[in-house]
């Protein structure tokens, strides 16, 4: 039974983010979060690995201690933003890959999360998703965002997960089987947001910091993808500062927040998603995650995203 039948009135809603390390939650569609907190969805974060591999971002904390604590660092770190998002979380337990650098890295560490199989590493996921049962579960696309070897594995564990989650013939040690109702890729690297926030700050006389990455840009671009903008700009201070609680992985003087909160806002006051999976009735673009759960409205399943 997972179905916005059961939700009267469009109560109840239940919104799951998949997540790959500690402050992802954060940097990551956090003011979409926020905006649903505040009107009273229940929100939890699964975050796949510990971070235990991070590296020391902001140069106020580049000390012994910190390099030589980062599995505590990044636990402490997590509880911090979750309580200033309001939300649930659960560290699924598998170990961080680290981000290989370079044209040429070495391979990743053994026993890593990125070494996985998918359908083996699903079932704390799996557990998870039966425990909480959420409508709407977001992720990763298939590149990961961008081609982090942790993210790129979130995506295919998150896939693996919500079939094996439905099916009650798998895994049905963890509890009764649960069907979500939709399924979003997260989309904020998104070229064009950050074209028009640059274009705004060179406009205004501000060292943009996004100019040279522009100009270099290797990511996808993923503005046709766009199906859904929720509009959070009230919550991008809400945002910051759980990101500021990732002391160890965010500089409070960097690029992150280089750009004015009101250009912010007038720029681009949305965090964009794609629909890739929907068991409900809906109309796009949308503007909204739960479009189709705040009634009791139903129509049959008319894409099979999780199959493929």
């Amino acid at each position: 039974m997972s179905r916005s039948d059961l939700i009267p009135g469009g109560q109840d809603l239940r919104l799951m983010h998949v997540h790959a390390h500690p402050d992802d939650e954060s940097s990551k569609g956090a003011a979409t979060t926020a905006k649903y907190v505040a009107e009273g969805v229940r929100v939890m974060v699964a975050t796949c690995t510990g971070g235990e591999r991070g590296s020391v971002l902001n140069p106020a904390m580049d000390r012994p201690e910190v390099w030589a604590n980062m599995p505590k660092i990044r636990e402490q770190e997590m509880r911090r933003a979750r309580a200033i998002l309001g939300v649930e979380q659960v560290g699924l337990g598998y170990v961080d890959s680290g981000c290989p650098d370079g044209d040429h890295p070495g391979p990743l560490p053994s026993g890593c999360f990125g070494l996985m199989d998918p359908t083996k590493a699903a079932a704390p996921l799996v557990k998870a998703i039966r425990a909480f049962r959420p409508q709407v579960v977001t992720t990763y696309d298939e590149h990961g965002g961008y081609p982090h070897p942790d993210h790129i594995q979130c995506h295919r564990v998150t896939l693996a997960a919500l079939r094996q989650a439905a099916d009650p013939a798998v895994h049905p040690e963890l509890g009764p089987a649960w069907r979500i109702d939709k399924l979003y890729y997260q989309l904020g690297f998104n070229r064009r947001r950050y074209a028009a926030l640059d274009e705004e700050m060179r406009h205004r006389g501000l060292k943009s910091p996004y100019t040279d990455r522009l100009a270099s840009w290797s990511n996808f671009d993923y503005e046709q993808r766009i199906t859904t903008r929720v509009d959070c700009a009230d919550y991008f201070e809400v945002r910051d500062d759980a990101l500021r609680a990732h002391a160890s992985q965010i500089d409070p003087y960097g690029q992150w927040f280089a750009v004015p909160l009101d250009i912010q806002k007038s720029v681009w006051p949305t965090e964009d998603f794609q629909l890739v999976y929907t068991d409900v009735p809906v109309c796009l673009p949308e503007d909204d995650l739960f479009t189709g759960l705040r009634s009791n409205s139903r129509r049959p399943q008319f894409e099979d995203v999780l199959a493929s």
